[in-house]
Parts: C-alpha cells; sequence; structure tokens
C-alpha cells in the first residue's frame, strides 16, 4: 500500500489537470467532429474511438475478474460509468439514436458529477486504479462531446424518455442486487463516503427520490432548447 501523500486528493494538482483535460478534450473532440465533412471519414473516426473504448476498458474489466483482484462490491461492471463505456462504444459504432440519447444524458450530466465530486479513494497517477477511473469517464465524456456537437445528433423527448425508463430501471434492478449481495454499486443503497450532492438530498431513501427528481428535470432542461429548435418552422 503507498503512502498517504501517494493517494489520489479531491482538488489537488492531478484532479485539476485532469478537469482541464475534460475541457480540452471535449473542445478538440468537437473541433474534429465538425470539421469531418466526408460521412465515410466520420464513421472511419467515430469507429476507431469506438475501438479504442474498448481496447482501454474491456483489458480492465477482466483484470477486475481474476481472483487476486476479485471483490463482488466492486468487480462487476453495475456501477452506471461502466454501462455508460459500453453504450458509448456502441452510440460510436452505431450512431443509433437511444444509444445516443443514454450518452447523452449519462455523459454530460451523470458522468461530470463523478468526476467534480469524485467518489474515489485510491493511489494517485499513474497507478492502474487511477488511470481506469478516470480515463473511464473521460472518454465517455469526449464521446458525448463529439456526438452531440461535432457530429451533430441531437437529443429529443423520444430520447429523455427512453434514458429516463432505462436508468430508473437500472436503478431498480441495482437496488435489489445491493440488497441480496450487500454492495453498494451505484450508490443506491448509500450514500459515497466521500463528499458528493447526495449530500444535500437527505438520507436513504429519500436522496433516491430526490436525485430522480432532481435528475429528469435537469435532463428536461437539457432537452428542451434542441427539441424546440427542431420543432421550429423553416422560414420560407
Amino acid at each position: 500500500m503507498g503512502s498517504l501523500a501517494d493517494r489520489f486528493v479531491p482538488y489537488g494538482p492531478s484532479h485539476w489537470a485532469l478537469m482541464a483535460l475534460i475541457v480540452v478534450g471535449a473542445v478538440a473532440f468537437v473541433a474534429v467532429g465538425r470539421w469531418q465533412r466526408d460521412p465515410r471519414t466520420s464513421e472511419l473516426f467515430a469507429r476507431t474511438l469506438a475501438v479504442v473504448i474498448l481496447l482501454f476498458n474491456v483489458p480492465l474489466l477482466v483484470y477486475r475478474q481474476l481472483p487476486a483482484q476479485w471483490d463482488v462490491g466492486e468487480s462487476l461492471p453495475l456501477h452506471l460509468c461502466d454501462l455508460a463505456w459500453m453504450v458509448a462504444a456502441l452510440a460510436l459504432w452505431t450512431r443509433q439514436p437511444p444509444a445516443c440519447a443514454l450518452v447523452y444524458y449519462w455523459g454530460l450530466t451523470l458522468t461530470p458529477q463523478a468526476l467534480v465530486t469524485p467518489a474515489f479513494d485510491a493511489p494517485d497517477f499513474p497507478h492502474v486504479d487511477f488511470i481506469e477511473f478516470w480515463g473511464q469517464h473521460l472518454l465517455v465524456i469526449w464521446t458525448a462531446a463529439y456526438l452531440t456537437w461535432g457530429v451533430g445528433i441531437r437529443p429529443s423527448w423520444r430520447g429523455y424518455r427512453f434514458a429516463a425508463a432505462v436508468t430508473l430501471g437500472w436503478g431498480a434492478a441495482v437496488l435489489a442486487f445491493n440488497s441480496w449481495a450487500g454492495t453498494n454499486y451505484g450508490f443506491v443503497s448509500r450514500k459515497p463516503d466521500n463528499p458528493s450532492l447526495l449530500d444535500l438530498m437527505g438520507g436513504w431513501p429519500w436522496y433516491l427520490g430526490v436525485a430522480a427528481a432532481v435528475g429528469l428535470a435537469g435532463w428536461a432542461l437539457l432537452t428542451w432548447p434542441w427539441a424546440r429548435r427542431s420543432a421550429s418552422p423553416i422560414p420560407s
């Protein structure tokens, strides 16, 4: 085990560097998406990024299943961020609206929240836990930015309803699994030990309802401008 000085510190130098990398990377991916005029070039880039996401995450997922690393409370891909990278790869490869909707809502709200108030108590860079946690989240955010502002795949109310149903269904399923296995995937059974926005939402189970209401309202606000624009009549 490393010394206390070797551990990740929220809002320490590595955290601020990563926050800057989020912004710089997102801007770069948007610029690349807008620069790509040839649909074949755009498709090739998107699918290459999908492969990069898989090559980054799948070996780490397999690594977590090894006997020396296995922990029923950590090794299973049941956190929303685990599903997010899988959906991000699918959205990049297929550009199907349901997958793109999930990447938009998860990648631009839930994933950034995990980076601003990270539930991460592990060694700092270059430990594998650090690289896994931050790399996984950064790739999802960059994918959301690329598909939304770079490629131009916009959210819709249909996508909003789909994302809401999938997210609420995930929460119910994970809550049931946590109850059976004694785990806390998704932090739906108790709040994380690290400070987070959930601390402002009351105790369990009340914070689940508050988080759902705030999240759905926020997603609606993130949908309305795009839906309003697409519904506006085209000037003659």
